[in-house]
């Protein structure tokens, strides 16, 4: 199996624990898939194990902001997903005005770009959507010459940026896992 750098990085950190709120029905042809309810994040997903917490600070234009990520890694050695993952940060009050249709896409566009350049990818599409009313956007990076694909849905609620991505081998991609885990992200009221 080969080395994929993306999320490398997720193995070596310390990790939290998140508590499961609810089960769905056992799926008798692969693993239990759980709903997990963040209530410090504001969301929900259904995912096939434990979600655990990454936090860091990261220095921007705007300042320093704390960015959560919570991940699960499988731990079987021919898992067709090898990473599901949600991120979230939250931009300061004003940076990001809900109003400003040119301002949102511009922060999209920047964001697929920046993501792409990150994995040393290139981005095989990338279309605009609506998540539970706000903006948002779906698209695809592959990377490690093809052989590894990053799946991203992504919305911004007010001044909260939210990533819901899977990282898979390419021949992978198309697997039902995917958008079951991409389409189960659900905000929530505090």
């Amino acid at each position: 199996m080969k080395y994929i750098p993306f999320f490398t990085v997720f193995i070596l950190l310390g990790y939290l624990p998140v508590h499961v709120a609810a089960l769905e029905a056992p799926d008798t042809t692969g693993p239990v898939w759980q709903i997990q309810r963040i209530y410090e994040g504001r969301f929900s997903v259904s995912i096939p194990g434990e979600l655990k917490l990454k936090t860091d600070t990261i220095s921007a234009p705007l300042g320093r902001m704390a960015y959560h990520t919570y991940f699960y890694q499988p731990q079987e050695k021919n898992s067709d997903i090898l990473v599901y993952m949600v991120s979230y940060c939250d931009y300061p009050e004003g940076a990001l005005p809900a109003d400003s249709l040119e301002l949102i896409k511009a922060f999209f566009d920047a964001t697929v770009e920046a993501a792409a350049a990150g994995v040393e990818g290139k981005v095989i599409y990338a279309s605009d959507l609506d998540i539970q009313g706000y903006p948002g956007r779906i698209w695809r990076i592959q990377y490690l010459n093809d052989q590894a694909v990053i799946k991203t849905k992504a919305c911004l609620a007010g001044n909260r940026y939210y990533a819901v991505q899977v990282v898979c081998y390419k021949e992978k991609s198309l697997h039902n896992s995917v958008d079951k885990f991409l389409d189960s992200f659900k905000l929530f009221s505090p």
